[in-house]
């Protein structure tokens, strides 16, 4: 292993080290457990809701043209990204809201890069068929 390679293990080693002594760090299981159900969490359900699905009409639209056409899948990837860390957040916090529709809110990001993903592969194909037979 070259020295460069050992640079970014030795970086991610030393951060899993400093993270191991933040107390702050731990997850409140306990909260997430609770069987009562607060008002904050009632809001918090409701506004993860309309954040979550606010890029669900991107790829429904594209799934019903059936192509990438337009979209910009690099959006959905770097949303999806820090939402992976809103739902760690949720877990430091015992927010369920905050847990819940950001699994949502993943999944749906992942379907909008995957399905952009498989249009626009068909489409190159499709471009590039034509120019291979006429040869």
């Amino acid at each position: 292993m070259g020295r460069f390679n050992r640079v970014p293990f030795g970086v991610l080693f030393l951060i899993l080290v400093s993270l191991t002594g933040c107390r702050q760090l731990a997850i409140n299981t306990a909260r997430l457990i609770k069987p009562d159900v607060e008002l904050s969490e009632i809001v918090g359900l409701l506004a993860g809701f309309g954040t979550t699905f606010a890029a669900f009409p991107d790829l429904m639209a594209m799934l019903k043209r059936r192509s990438s056409l337009g979209m910009k899948p690099r959006m959905s990837a770097i949303t999806g990204t820090f939402q992976v860390l809103w739902i760690y957040y949720g877990l430091l916090i015992g927010s369920r809201p905050v847990i819940i529709w950001n699994i949502v809110a993943v999944l749906i990001n992942f379907l909008t890069v995957g399905a952009y993903a498989y249009f626009f592969r068909k489409e190159r194909q499709a471009h590039a068929a034509p120019a291979n037979t006429a040869a």
